[in-house]
């Protein structure tokens, strides 16, 4: 399951750009005549041509919109910054293996004294690369087989397959990515997936077989993401001692639905920030597109960070959702929030927390969860500067409530109901960060407010994931 709180199943991120490519330092060739060198170190300079050696299948028009600063560049140290950005805007395509910049002086009839020719040698991907990696969910790990097919078209699509098998989640889709040339922040991207989940704290299994189409763009310092959904879901009891509740969900859906979501990134890392914020707000609207599932959906995720002194950091954290079924129908049990668990309120068993039937937790219509983070380095700083930096002590204090509502009621109803029975904890322990990809968190848990039928984790807990609490 890709998210804490989101009950419904979501398809492996198998679209948009491979950002891992990292940049090295860039090789600048020397100015032959020292003259020259001169001139153009206190002089203005023109850069006179932008030269592409190494291009195969790639159409030149896409790559015109990622170097067309350079030729705006007034100096030499200009030159050298717009060439830099220019080289990581071509990395950032996803379809050369490297891209090395080589700065001189121009040559040709019609070179200037103060002229420049920059040229780009790039490499391109082959047309098809496989990969094998493992991926960490939260709480959860899946050998993941993929596919991939960069630069089809030669303007940066790419096509992926890719088939996941994980301890609860087996799945496997088909993807089509493209960019707009010169803005590869505005792309589009079409998926086909199936998708099979276990979920034993809820007896339950479900199989999702959908398409999606997305379209990502920017708007000032916010990103947004505007999503179609069709998907063909099956529940099934997952034991035979599921509870009645559980079996009365059983059985087939058909989901349509349009989201919307904007997120603002200013953190300097996405698994172990320093500082910055974070705020995700989701829209979902379910039913009027067809299917027989009608609900909107909204949740919200805000965190912020601030490096304190001693080099520690406080991290506060606030999530919360609400989910309105639309007609007669209540609301399924695949699309309702749930929470609970090492990645969000510690000290509880995964997912729970809330309503629950025969030992079946059910999840609840509104949600939210809050917590508070300091982070300090190991004691007495064992490894400094090396691999002791990967570690970091972690004191918490989380809080949260899920439940079910009557909408008929009002919001200081809710608020009320949201207020009341409120399950929080605290505790300490050890965060190990794994590179960009995940953390690890060891934590000794003391669960308080705990409420009939929940079921706790006193003592010890181990969580594994991308988004905590």
């Amino acid at each position: 399951m890709g998210t804490v709180h989101a009950r419904s199943l979501d398809p492996l991120p198998m679209q948009g750009p491979e950002l891992g490519v990292q940049a090295d330092d860039m090789d600048f060739g020397e100015p032959e005549h020292e003259e020259k060198q001169e001139v153009l170190e206190n002089k203005d300079v023109v850069v006179q041509h932008v030269h592409i050696d190494g291009l195969g299948r790639t159409k030149e028009d896409i790559l015109t919109y990622e170097i067309a600063d350079v030729f705006r560049a007034k100096n030499l140290i200009d030159v050298m910054k717009k060439s830099h950005e220019a080289r990581q805007r071509l990395l950032r395509l996803g379809i050369f293996r490297h891209v090395e910049v080589v700065i001189d002086t121009a040559e040709g009839a019609d070179a200037l004294p103060n002229g420049l020719d920059v040229t780009f040698e790039v490499k391109e991907l082959r047309r098809m690369t496989g990969s094998y990696n493992t991926m960490v969910g939260n709480n959860e790990g899946s050998m993941v087989l993929g596919l991939k097919l960069p630069n089809v078209f030669g303007r940066a699509e790419k096509l992926t397959f890719q088939f996941s098998y994980g301890t609860k989640e087996t799945s496997y889709g088909l993807s089509f990515f493209k960019p707009q040339p010169g803005h590869f922040e505005r792309n589009f991207s079409i998926n086909l997936y199936k998708v099979t989940g276990q979920f034993p704290w809820s007896s339950l299994r479900e199989t999702d077989r959908g398409v999606s189409t997305e379209f990502s763009f920017p708007i000032w310092r916010t990103n947004h993401t505007l999503k179609w959904e069709g998907v063909w879901r099956e529940l099934g009891c997952l034991a035979r001692t599921a509870s009645f509740a559980v079996r009365e969900e059983s059985g087939h859906s058909l989901k349509s639905s349009l989201s919307h979501a904007m997120v603002i990134d200013t953190r300097n890392s996405t698994i172990l920030p320093r500082k910055g914020a974070l705020l995700k707000i989701n829209q979902e609207l379910a039913g009027y597109t067809g299917g027989d599932v009608s609900f909107l959906k909204e949740d919200f995720e805000i965190q912020l960070n601030k490096t304190l002194f001693w080099d520690s950091v406080l991290s506060t954290s606030l999530w919360g959702g609400m989910l309105l079924p639309l007609g007669e129908k209540p609301s399924c049990i695949a699309d309702r929030f749930y929470l609970g668990g090492p990645t969000s309120v510690r000290g509880f068993s995964m997912y729970s927390i809330g309503p629950q039937s025969e030992g079946d937790y059910l999840g609840g219509e509104a949600y939210w969860a809050g917590g508070i983070h300091l982070y300090t380095p190991l004691p007495f700083r064992p490894g400094r500067g090396g691999f002791g930096e990967l570690f970091r002590t972690h004191f918490f204090l989380n809080a949260g409530n899920l439940c079910n509502l009557n909408y008929g009621e009002g919001p200081r109803a809710h608020l009320s109901k949201l207020a009341e029975c409120i399950r929080w904890s605290y505790g300490a322990g050890i965060v190990l960060r794994l590179g960009n990809i995940a953390r690890l968190e060891l934590n000794y848990c003391i669960p308080m407010g705990v409420q009939s039928g929940d079921r706790i984790c006193d003592g010890v807990q181990f969580g594994a994931g991308i988004r905590f609490l």
